[in-house]
Parts: structure tokens; sequence; C-alpha cells
């Protein structure tokens, strides 16, 4: 297991939805975005958000793994695809997300897969939550 030693930063969104219009997601730290919601428009939708969350996390995760395998400086890029397929049954959820890394640079097939089982199953915080079952805490105001 790759061990982790990493500042804490502050985490956590607001979104704020009136009568109509559209949600508007602002960070802790001051980010903001406006989310759609139709099949048909530009920008990121409540699945995009999940699956931009997950790909970047994987990235910067897999550049910290070659960092810590001492082969960042072979690393010229890291991508990460994600799609995902909803269940048939059931919830309304994400069955499946699948993942297709690009790692390039100079590296063995042994390398890539190293990098890459490091990134999704150690080091990145959005795929070990994903494959866990976190509890929810909830509060409920007026």
């Amino acid at each position: 297991m790759v061990e982790l030693k990493a500042k804490a930063r502050h985490t956590g969104a607001t979104a704020v939805l009136g009568r109509t219009g559209f949600p508007h997601v602002t960070s802790v730290t001051g980010g903001e975005i406006n989310v759609v919601t139709a099949p048909s428009q530009v920008g990121f939708g409540p699945l995009d958000l999940l699956y931009a969350s997950l790909s970047a996390c994987l990235v910067l995760s897999a550049r910290m793994a070659a960092s810590q395998m001492g082969v960042l400086d072979k690393l010229t890029e890291v991508s990460a695809a994600i799609t995902g397929e909803k269940a048939g049954e059931g919830l309304s959820r994400i069955e499946k997300f699948n993942i297709a890394f690009t790692i390039k640079g100079d590296f063995d097939d042994a390398t890539r897969n190293a990098i890459a089982h490091a990134a999704e199953n150690e080091i990145c915080t959005v795929s070990n939550t994903i494959r866990g079952n976190p509890a929810f805490s909830t509060v409920i105001s007026g």
C-alpha cells in the first residue's frame, strides 16, 4: 500500500436551486459551477460531475503513484476517461464505472499497470469512496 502525506484541504459543496432554473453549486473554497439538467445542454450534469471527480482524482493519483515509484521524470501525460452504465433495475444508480487510462511516457506495460493500480485502488479518495459504503448523516431544516 502507498503511504500518503498530503496536506488537509477543506472540502464540501452547497447546491442552491430555486423554483425555476438550474442548480448553482459553490465549493467551500469559492469555486462555482452551474449544473445543467437537459441532455442537449452543454455543461456538467450531476453524473458528469461524478465522472469528472473520479477522472480528476485518478489522474492526480496516477501522477502521485509515478512520483512515489520514482518514475515521474518519465511521465509525459496521463488521462482517465470515465463513463458509466446505469442499473437496469432497482434504485437509480451507476452499476458499473468504465475507466480508460492512458499513461504516456517511457514505461513498460508492467509499470503502466502498477501506476494505474496504485492510483485506482490505493491513492484516489474518490474511487476508494465509491467502492466503499460510506455512511450518510442528514440534517433537515426549514
